[in-house]
Order: structure tokens, then sequence, then C-alpha cells
């Protein structure tokens, strides 16, 4: 027969890595192999009855709590931003008539928010993978598309304005050093979010330290960035003229799904703004490098796509075989 053990298991967090420690006190002269987890008021006694229920049980459960709650704070730190952006939004909107200094404010705080909600989802693609990133990234573009308004928080969208409908050139070189400030200045916040540690994901991640995302030769960097840029660009204007339901979403899916394609090559920004705000002066490429691949290889790809566009063959290829399906 079996002799019933005490056991006392502590969990700790050392160094952000949770440990298990177990001290075994046999009764009746002999350790047992089954355990029962009881609990009395308040302790940490463990009396070992039920078979394989071991500490090491215990410190897979307390992990998977522990990795549970980070993700609920990530999801929240995500969800706090937009709400107080979404605010700040709308009070903008509502105590300014000037055109230029309204559209450069809503400029800011778009690219705040984008880049502060994308510092998170770093941390969510480091500790739960692409496809979890790429779920929160595709809720957060469908989003965006509906809370921004007039603001794009993205460069060549205003360049594309001016080339196309010859907007006023000192207006967008205004809204993108407006971009510009607000990506860098959402480090500032999120920093010190993370050094409060208020989640295991957090611990060690409040530095100004940083790695590149590009992991190519540079020249297929901007390959990368101008292409599938040009290629995003290109299927939003389809949306765009064809107007189908639930455009925002599928237009959402596509461009996240290209991210996902080049996650592991170029990082997939497509966005001049988020690159710089995430990664300008991180180790693994120079700032030259960050502007040939990130703002070089996006803005000429979002040039080519109008280009391509303005082209009858190339529009009458992408638009007749999806207006005969409509049909």
């Amino acid at each position: 027969m079996i002799q019933p053990v005490r056991a006392s298991c502590s969990v700790s967090n050392v160094g952000g890595r949770l440990t298990c420690s177990r001290s075994p006190e046999a009764v009746g002269g002999k350790e047992g192999s089954q355990s029962l987890l009881t609990s009395g008021s308040g302790n940490k006694t463990v009396v070992c009855q039920v078979q394989f229920v071991t500490c090491s049980g215990i410190h897979t459960v307390v992990n998977l709590s522990v990795k549970n709650m980070s993700i609920v704070v990530s999801s929240l730190t995500i969800a706090t931003q937009l709400a107080l952006s979404h605010v700040i939004r709308g009070r903008l909107s509502g105590l300014l008539e000037g055109e230029l200094l309204k559209g450069c404010l809503l400029e800011l705080v778009a690219s705040a928010e984008m880049c502060g909600a994308c510092y998170e989802l770093m941390i969510i693609a480091d500790n739960y993978g692409v496809m979890a990133y790429a779920v929160y990234l595709f809720l957060l573009t469908i989003w965006w598309g509906q809370s921004w308004g007039t603001a794009t928080a993205c460069p060549y969208s205003l360049l594309e304005e001016y080339v196309e409908t010859g907007a006023n050139p000192v207006f967008v070189v205004l809204k993108i050093i407006s971009q510009v400030i607000g990506g860098l200045a959402s480090f500032r916040w999120v920093k010190y979010i993370w050094m409060m540690e208020l989640a295991q994901t957090h611990v060690g991640r409040g530095t100004d330290d940083c790695t590149a995302d590009l992991q190519v030769p540079v020249i297929l960097g901007f390959l990368i960035e101008c292409l599938l840029t040009c290629c995003c660009r290109i299927f939003s204007r389809t949306l765009g003229t064809l107007e189908p339901k639930f455009a925002s979403a599928i237009d959402s899916f596509f461009a996240t799904s290209m991210v996902v394609l080049a996650f592991n090559t170029s990082g997939g920004y497509f966005n001049p703004v988020l690159a710089t705000g995430l990664k300008w002066s991180c180790r693994g490429h120079t700032n030259a490098e960050h502007i040939i691949v990130y703002w070089a290889g996006s803005v000429l790809g979002s040039m080519l796509s109008i280009k391509l566009w303005s082209l009858t063959s190339i529009r009458n290829l992408i638009l007749s075989p999806l207006k005969q399906k409509e049909e």
C-alpha cells in the first residue's frame, strides 16, 4: 500500500522565469508516488495521494496561467491605447477648426496609436507566435480603418493624394513630419508600461535596446517592401472600384497576409512611419539601410501601384474576371 506523502511545493518567479521546488516528507516512513492536491486556508501544503500530479505538474499549470494572464495584459494594453486615442481624436476634431493644425495633430495621434499598439504586438509575436500576431493585426487594421477618419498614419498615402489630386505639398510635408513625431514618441509611454512589468512577457523589455527585423540583404529587403506594398495598394484600389461587401475586412485580411509572408525577411512593415517608430537605430542595419528598405521601398511601391493602375490593360486584366463573377 502506498503511503501518503506530505510535500511542500513552492512556486517563485526568479528573473522572469517560474521555478517550482518540492520538499517531500514521508508519513509512515515511505515516500509515495501518488499525489492529491489539497489546500488549507491560505497555506501551500500539498498532500500526495492521486497518481501523476507532481510539483512539475504544478509548475506547468502555473506557467500556463501566467502565460494566459500575460496575453490578457497585452490585450488590455492595446485596448487602452485605442480607447484613449479615440477619445483624443474626437476632442481634437470637435475643438479645432484649422485644417492644417487639425490634420497634423490627427496624423500624430494616429501614428502614435499605431506604433504603440504594434510595440505590444511584438510582445505577442515573440511569445505566442506569428499567427496570434496576425489575428491581432487583422482586427486592429479593421478598427483603424473605421476610427481614424481622414488620418492615414502612412506617408505614401499622403504622397498618393499629392500625385493624384494635387494636394498642397506644404500640408503633405507637415503631416508626414507629424506622423514621424507620433511614431517615435510612442515608445516613451510603452517603455514605462513595460518597466512596470505587469506581465511576465514584459520583464526586461523596458529598455532602449532593439534588434532590426531585416533578415535579408538590403536590396532584397527593399524589393520585398516595394513589391508587396505595391500589391497591397493595387488590391485596395481594386476593392475601391468594385465596392464589395465587407471590403474593409477583405482589405485587412490581404494586408495581414502580406505582412505574414514577409515577417521573417523584411519584417513586413509596408509603412515607413511604422518601421521608423519601431526599428529606427536598432542593431542589424544602419539608418541609411533603414531608409532604403522601409522608406524608399514602400514609397516607390506605392508610386508603382499608381503607374500600374493608370494602365488600362493592367486595370482591365485585374477587374474583368472579378466583374464577370459578380454578374
